[in-house]
């Protein structure tokens, strides 16, 4: 079976993002449809040269600002919480007690407190944290394109043998490409590399489809392409030739299925990363990006969406596994020099409300939100911007989503005034708004 779109996640608001449309199995053995039109988009779009790559740690649900980056000890108690603030190892920057990893390399990682917008829908926040544009209504699905579609339209896949861009562990919401094309869909695994059992599916021709007819099937498939290119009067089979040689491509050669194989790793480095779904998706995104992939977005496990049980829910679980995660990634891109090419990102649809409610939880809150750097050849070791007394809104150095995507844009060297056309063929450029940080950019 093909699938368009993989599994969502779910919300406070009861939406769950999942998969509408399925076509039948092809001949190619059920490498995912996904898959196949990556390959496609990277032939049509080669790489640039650069080997600049972006992992993004999506924290989807809201993580809370004020008990991770931007702490509030002077706060009435109703306001500051439970969390108090440590030091890091560069001095005057303090971040959450809960972050103890992080406070340790800070010198490797830069945070801008100073983020916001004015949605506080999931749907609406995701979409412009994660594509820039604002959307009036609440949706499930991209009306503008993904950064990382951006990014595999603008650059292509850094290998050709690999997907420019990748969703970890699985289709991360409001991840597509919109009016880009579903060859700009990103490519996932549907599954978690966290389990013993973890195979990326459909990366393997089934035992049934051996090598020889393989060579039968595509030779049937060129047979019935002189026959579609006979009775297709309207061009609608267009470049399907393409579509088919890169998908074949990618189950035959090996490339793909070495860079996803997370066991290749050493015991003591993925338990340096936390053995659970986050830290095994960022050691396997190190994989991705070191042997090619342009663009990651690893799905921070969900639950950040805290209205209930805030402090609990952090500290057992969340932030823990994030923390040694995000550490273990940044440390282990400069053991490998890495640390100039990939830039490491972390951030969800908006922060959290200062005021904790009656369910000790906090609600959603997009005036004020904290985004996590690391590397990408951006200045670290910064706390950038400030937020009032209560973390409710900035007070210096103010900077919107455009701000936050164009500070990554700059760093792949794509020009986010660079203007597409969308299915109506308006005009609409990658950002509608925001200049790259001048703190993070010089």
């Amino acid at each position: 079976m093909l699938e368009f779109l993989g599994r969502g996640d779910r919300t406070c608001d009861g939406v769950t993002r999942r998969s509408v449309l399925r076509v039948g199995a092809l001949a190619l053995g059920g490498l995912t449809l996904p898959g196949l039109l990556q390959m496609r988009a990277r032939g049509a779009q080669p790489a640039t040269g650069s080997r600049k790559s972006v992992i993004l740690i999506w924290q989807a649900g809201g993580p809370s600002h004020i008990d991770m980056y931007d702490l509030k000890p002077n706060a009435p108690t109703e306001v500051r919480g439970e969390f108090k603030p440590i030091s890091t190892n560069v001095p005057g920057i303090q971040i959450s007690e809960q972050l103890p990893h992080q406070a340790k390399i800070f010198d490797k990682l830069s945070v801008v407190r100073s983020a916001f917008h004015t949605n506080a829908g999931h749907g609406m926040g995701s979409q412009w944290m994660q594509t820039g544009y604002q959307a009036t209504i609440e949706v499930n699905d991209n009306l503008f394109p993904s950064t990382g579609s951006i990014v595999a339209k603008m650059k292509g896949a850094n290998d050709p043998g690999l997907p420019a861009y990748v969703n970890l562990p699985r289709q991360v919401s409001f991840g597509k490409a919109a009016y880009l094309g579903a060859s700009y869909n990103p490519f996932s695994p549907d599954a978690s590399p966290n389990e013993a059992s973890f195979q990326v599916r459909n990366l393997k021709l089934p035992q049934r489809v051996d090598a020889s007819r393989l060579e039968h099937r595509k030779q049937l498939l060129h047979d019935l392409d002189t026959i579609r290119r006979d009775i297709d009067t309207k061009g609608d089979l267009e470049g399907l030739d393409t579509f088919y040689r890169d998908g074949l491509e990618m189950v035959t050669n090996t490339k793909a299925q070495q860079a996803f194989d997370v066991n290749k790793e050493p015991v003591r480095l993925r338990d340096r990363y936390g053995r659970n779904d986050l830290g095994q998706c960022c050691l396997l995104a190190r994989r991705l990006v070191e042997a090619g992939v342009t663009f990651v977005t690893v799905q921070a496990g969900g639950g950040w969406d805290t209205h209930s049980n805030n402090f609990t829910e952090l500290k057992r679980r969340l932030l823990p596994q994030f923390d040694m995660a995000v550490a273990g990634l940044v440390e282990d891109l400069h053991d490998r020099g890495l640390q100039n090419d990939v830039l490491v990102m972390a951030m969800g649809e908006f922060g959290r409300t200062p005021k904790i409610n009656k369910d000790a939880g906090r609600d959603h809150w997009p005036g004020a939100m904290s985004v996590l750097y690391a590397g990408g050849g951006l200045k670290m070791g910064q706390a950038v911007g400030t937020t009032n007394a209560l973390a409710e809104y900035p007070t210096s150095k103010p900077y919107t989503p455009g701000c936050v995507l164009s500070t990554m844009y700059h760093t792949l060297g794509i020009d986010h005034k660079h203007v597409f056309h969308d299915d109506a063929q308006r005009p609409l450029s990658i950002l509608s708004e925001g200049e790259p940080i001048r703190e993070l950019v010089g």
